[in-house]
C-alpha cells in the first residue's frame, strides 16, 4: 500500500548502514517520507543520497532532540548500534554504550517529543545456546555474549517504556541478514568485512586469499555452524509491515525473522562456488567463543500476525544478489 506524502516522516536511525540503507530505499519506493540519522562511523552517506541525512549520534541528547523537533516523525526505526559478536567479547563496554545507553537517550528524546512508536532491530543472539531448533519467540533468552546481552537489555527497556510512557514498539529478531538490493545499487560495505557471505565472495573475487571456517565439530550434519540466512529485502519488508501495524494502532510485539531453514558454513561456500563459478579456498580455524552451533528461526508468528512471507528465501538468490553488487 502506498501512503500519501502528507503522512509524518519516519526517522531511520542508522539509515546509512547495510540494512538501514535498504530500508530507506524501500520506504521511499513505497511513498513514505524518510529522514536518516547516522554518525557515519560505519555507514555511507552515498547510500542514502536521496533522503535528508542528519549526521550525528543518537547518544547525543541535544542533537537527537533537535532532529525530532525539526522533523516531527511519528515513528522511529532503530538500526543504529554495534553488532559483531567477537568484538563485543573484546569490547563489552562499547556495546553497552552504543546499544543500551544510546538507545536510552533516544527513548528519552522520543518521550519528550511525543513520539510513541518504534521499530527495533534486535537479534537471534538474545536466545544464546538454543534448547530447541527452530527457535520460537517464547524460547528462553539466555545470551552468551555482550552483543546479545545488550540487545536483550534494549528489549526490556522498550517494555518498561511501554508500561510507563505508552511507547508501542515492535522488536524484530533477525537471524543472519544476507544479500543485496536486487537491482545491485545497495549491498554490504563493511570495513573490515566480517559477515560470512561477503567474506566468501571476497575470496571468490581474489580480494582475500581464503575464507575462514570456524570449527568442524559443532554437532551439526557437516560439523560447521548452521545459520538461518534471511535476505535483507525480506527484513525490510517485515519492517514496513511493522510500521503499518504500529500506525494502525497495533500493540507492542516481538517477531523472529528468518526463513526457517538452516545452512551450514560449508553449504554456503559450496553455493558460492556454484553462483560465481570460482574456486574458493578455505582455511579451517578453531571454533569461536560465543558461537552457538545452530540458529534457525521459527518465524510463524510474523507470518500469522504481520502477514510477512519472505520473497527471496533461497540461499543461492541471496548469494547471487550479493555477488552482483560486489561485481560492480
Amino acid at each position: 500500500m502506498t501512503r500519501d506524502y502528507a503522512d509524518p516522516p519516519v526517522l531511520v536511525c542508522g539509515g546509512a548502514g547495510y540494512i538501514g540503507s535498504h530500508m530507506v530505499a524501500m520506504l521511499a519506493e513505497h511513498g513514505r517520507r524518510v529522514v536518516v540519522v547516522d554518525n557515519l562511523s560505519s555507514g555511507h552517506a552515498d547510500a542514502v543520497a536521496a533522503a535528508p541525512l542528519e549526521r550525528g549520534d543518537i547518544g547525543d541528547a541535544r542533537f537527537i532532540a533537535s532532529v525530532l523537533e525539526r522533523h516531527r516523525p511519528d515513528c522511529v526505526m532503530h538500526f543504529a548500534g554495534s553488532s559483531l559478536v567477537a568484538q563485543s567479547l573484546r569490547e563489552p563496554a562499547a556495546y553497552w554504550r552504543n546499544n543500551v545507553f544510546c538507545t536510552l537517550v533516544l527513548l528519552e528524546a522520543m518521550r519528550a517529543a511525543g513520539v510513541r512508536q518504534l521499530v527495533f532491530s534486535s537479534t537471534a543472539a538474545v536466545y544464546g545456546e538454543p534448547e530447541r531448533v527452530p527457535i520460537p519467540e517464547d524460547h528462553p533468552c539466555r545470551p552468551i555474549n555482550p552483543y546479545g546481552h545488550s540487545k536483550l537489555a534494549v528489549e526490556h527497556l522498550l517494555d518498561d517504556f511501554g508500561r510507563a510512557h505508552g511507547l508501542r514498539s515492535i522488536s524484530l529478531r533477525y537471524f543472519n541478514a544476507a544479500g543485496a538490493h536486487p537491482l545491485g545499487m545497495l549491498g554490504e560495505r563493511h570495513e573490515p568485512e566480517t559477515h560470512l557471505i561477503p567474506r566468501v565472495l571476497q575470496a571468490a573475487a581474489g580480494r582475500v586469499p581464503h575464507v575462514a571456517r570456524f570449527g568442524l565439530s559443532h554437532g551439526t550434519p557437516d560439523g560447521s555452524c548452521v545459520r538461518d540466512f534471511i535476505h535483507v529485502q525480506d527484513l525490510c519488508a517485515a519492517h514496513l509491515l511493522a510500521l503499518e501495524r504500529l500506525r494502525s494502532g497495533g500493540a507492542s510485539a516481538v517477531y523472529n525473522l528468518g526463513t526457517g531453514r538452516g545452512h551450514s558454513v560449508t553449504e554456503v561456500i559450496d553455493a558460492a562456488r556454484r553462483v560465481t563459478g570460482r574456486a574458493i579456498e578455505v582455511a579451517d580455524e578453531p571454533a569461536r567463543e560465543g558461537d552457538p552451533p545452530a540458529l534457525v528461526a521459527d518465524a510463524s508468528r510474523a507470518r500469522d500476525e504481520l502477514g510477512w512471507t519472505p520473497r527471496y528465501p533461497q540461499l543461492q538468490t541471496m548469494i547471487a544478489h550479493a555477488w552482483a553488487f560486489m561485481s560492480r
